[in-house]
């Protein structure tokens, strides 16, 4: 079970790494900063999804290299495709999570400790939330939503 929780205080910007490990089976990492995958990977935190590998390392992606013909266009095309799983994604989450609101810690507590019905859900939660859910060893993951406008009505 994921729980997912709508983060609207802060957007931080994240950096995606392609990562192959020693099997050769390659796939992406994302990362806060440059800083926090040399510590993942020093602590041997990095880990290849197919295989479990944790010699894992670094390879050029083949996204940030451009081609030499290079089209005009190419970046506006990226950013609609971006926008557009972005909006997918938005849309997924608001479609089949249960929004819980301020009480995402609470109910995923509940959920956790068996006093309310396994099910995904989605909300808000302040930093000391935060880390009581991890103590309480609850995964959970933050998803930058766009917040939504209010209606006059």
């Amino acid at each position: 079970m994921v729980l997912i929780r709508e983060h609207r205080l802060q957007r931080k910007s994240m950096i995606a790494y392609d990562l192959q490990c020693s099997q050769g089976h390659v796939f992406e990492g994302w990362f806060e900063d440059d800083r926090t995958y040399k510590s993942q990977k020093r602590r041997g935190l990095l880990t290849c999804p197919v295989c479990n590998e944790t010699e894992v390392n670094r390879v050029p992606s083949t996204f940030a290299i451009k081609s030499a013909g290079g089209t005009s266009g190419g970046a506006a095309t990226a950013q609609v495709n971006l926008d557009q799983i972005g909006k997918k994604m938005v849309d997924f989450v608001e479609n089949n999570f249960d929004n819980v609101g301020c009480d995402f810690a609470k109910e995923a507590l509940k959920i956790h400790y068996g006093a309310a019905e396994p099910r995904s859900i989605r909300g808000t939660s302040t930093p000391e939330e935060e880390k009581t859910l991890k103590e309480e060893g609850i995964d959970f993951i933050k998803i930058p939503l766009p917040q939504q406008q209010e209606s006059d009505s």
